[in-house]
């Protein structure tokens, strides 16, 4: 039973590479950022400075941005600076708002 009770209160993550067909998949809980989840499933996704001054983990989401919190500025600065997509995100600001659904997430291409 423990067990249905955890799997009620994640998130489960997709991770693409850039290249990947198949997704790294992670159960996530609330309040965690995809940055912890993606470096313990050894997920596909750089990273570098892991502060969000860098821009290297820049993801696109592909399904259940909203179950993220939302960018703040100092996120929304690093993205603009790097051009990106209304649905890139930096995955080392990404945290986990929600109890359950799924996130699907890939690596930026070069």
């Amino acid at each position: 039973m423990p067990d249905e009770m955890s799997a009620a209160e994640t998130v489960r993550l997709e991770i693409f590479g850039a290249e990947d067909v198949e997704p790294v998949v992670a159960d996530v809980p609330p309040n965690e950022r995809i940055l912890d989840a993606c470096d313990d499933a050894r997920a596909a996704i750089p990273f570098s400075c892991r502060s969000a001054t860098c821009g290297t983990c820049i993801v696109h989401v592909l399904d259940g941005a909203e179950l993220v919190e939302p960018a703040d500025a100092e996120e929304a600065e690093v993205l603009r600076s790097h051009a990106a997509s209304p649905d890139e995100r930096l995955a080392c600001r990404l945290v986990v708002s929600a109890d359950h659904g799924t996130i699907r997430l890939r690596a930026r291409r070069g």
